[in-house]
């Protein structure tokens, strides 16, 4: 394993500059969009209109008419087409091609099927609405576009939850806070968590995945408390977390059959603004009606810790827009930035992504 050196250098400014594009996003939970209800939102500040089609699959435009600009979201749905409230121009749900121009004579030689409203391929995972954004026009992508991802499940009965927050900040400042292991003894202090009494030396592994790293299976933190209630199971308890481009981390504490699971992502609606989405499944404790609440009160309550700290960091921001980033504790903050240099240097000049982690390597740090 590599040891790495003690270093202290600066964040990439101005942070938050260029979305990451060729992913898949998370834009809505699957129970906001029922029937033919249209749904507007906002990702990598693109305004979309959302719905389902007869089958029910989801769809994605942007929600803006072609023609004349106006809200496709304002106009009628029939469950294949949206109608532009403005000139009744029908657009193809799921491709955003143009079916009908009702002002064109028969004699037109318009052909109205060569115009597109802007379209993002939709897919349906672990209750949310994810969008792919390859181009930022909505064109068509001319290579394969993969799956979505799909939070890990180790068995077939489960129980699951989610959260969400919106987050005052660029995406770059919310991830270097979600990767940040110090922090912990100080923000989120708590009989049930830290405290600034339990920080101690910690030593992890980690190593290079496709568009991210990973933290090595490893016995969870002896200073952390909710891993001490997996000693009822009488098995070692292990757990692994991933970060991968563009804004996921996510977690897998397994315990011989048993399993919890958690993903959470950040994703940017405008260039200050951010949206977190956490969802967690696990098969533990299912004799205790009570996880989901627990989780939600406890989860809650931390998320509100890390908001009311962005809030507070926004005006140092203004003045030092820098972030001093040290080794070790800061580390996956700075592969985070390497990466994304990385991705967009590859994307810019059409070839292979080069990794900024060479392979294994172990950090050191106090939390």
């Amino acid at each position: 394993m590599e040891q790495t050196a003690q270093l202290a250098v600066s964040s990439q400014s101005p942070i938050g500059d260029e979305f990451l594009r060729g992913f898949w996003y998370p834009v809505l939970r699957s129970n906001q969009i029922r029937g033919r209800r249209l749904v507007t939102s906002t990702r990598l500040e693109i305004p979309l209109v959302l719905g389902r089609d007869a089958a029910g699959k989801p769809f994605a435009l942007r929600d803006v008419c072609p023609h004349r600009a106006f809200p496709l979201s304002l106009g009628r749905y029939d469950g294949e087409t949206v109608e532009c409230a403005y000139h009744g121009w029908r657009f193809h749900a799921h491709t955003g091609q143009c079916r009908l121009i009702p002002s064109l004579t028969g004699d037109s030689k318009l052909q109205c099927d060569r115009i597109y409203a802007a379209s993002f391929p939709c897919e349906e995972r672990d209750g949310y609405i994810w969008a792919y954004f390859g181009d930022p026009e909505g064109r068509p992508d001319i290579g394969s576009v993969p799956s979505a991802p799909q939070l890990p499940k180790y068995s077939d009965r489960y129980r699951i939850a989610y959260l969400s927050a919106t987050l005052d900040c660029s995406v770059d400042t919310a991830i270097v806070g979600l990767m940040d292991p110090a922090h912990g003894p100080f923000v989120h202090r708590s009989w049930w968590w830290r405290s600034r009494h339990s920080i101690r030396e910690k030593q992890k592994n980690f190593e290079p995945i496709p568009h991210g790293f990973r933290m090595s299976p490893h016995s969870p933190s002896a200073n952390s408390a909710p891993y001490k209630l997996l000693k009822v199971y009488g098995m070692a308890v292990t757990t692994q977390i991933d970060f991968v481009l563009p804004n996921m981390r996510t977690e897998e504490i397994r315990c011989g059959k048993y399993w919890f699971t958690n993903r959470t992502t950040v994703t940017p609606i405008r260039r200050d603004l951010c949206r977190l989405d956490f969802c967690a499944a696990w098969n533990l404790f299912s004799w205790f009606p009570f996880v989901a609440p627990l989780l939600h009160f406890f989860g809650k309550r931390f998320i509100a810790q890390d908001q009311r700290v962005i809030e507070l960091q926004r005006p140092g921001l203004e003045v030092q827009p820098r972030m001093m980033l040290i080794d070790d504790a800061d580390r996956q903050a700075r592969w985070y930035f390497q990466l994304r240099a990385a991705y967009l240097e590859s994307q810019k000049n059409g070839t292979p992504m080069k990794h900024p982690l060479e392979g294994p390597v172990t950090l050191r740090w106090r939390s």
